[in-house]
């Protein structure tokens, strides 16, 4: 386990249409292989959404614990200035880490590639 997948209690939902959460605690996630030393910390306070095309909203459950450290990431990462393939491979990975499986993974991550949900 890491500090990534051991976090519980680390976001909560914010009221009004969509997908729009809140982080409560700062979601630390290293780059690469643990130990790297490559560390992106999305701050407690941080608000992200869960934006996907209407379609993917009948696959998948905008509101799925197991997507939403990665929302919160690949947001943060993006405002940060990453670009959209850097922050996908992050999304990705920390999908893999919440057990996400390998099917619903590659569409997640070749979606936030190609499209914008702006």
């Amino acid at each position: 386990m890491s500090r990534f997948t051991e976090l519980a209690d680390w976001y909560e939902p914010v009221p009004g249409p969509g997908a729009l959460f809140r982080t409560t605690a700062a979601l630390p996630w290293e780059v690469g292989r643990v130990g790297s030393g490559l560390w992106v910390t999305v701050p407690p306070g941080y608000v992200f959404d869960v934006s996907i095309p209407r379609w993917a909203g009948l696959v998948f459950d905008r509101h799925d614990p197991r997507y939403l450290k990665a929302a919160a990431l690949h947001d943060w990462t993006l405002e940060a200035g990453w670009n959209r393939v850097a922050a996908a491979g992050l999304f990705g990975s920390a999908l893999k880490a919440d057990g996400v499986g390998l099917l619903r993974r590659v569409v997640m991550v070749v979606a936030v590639i190609l499209w914008r949900f702006d």
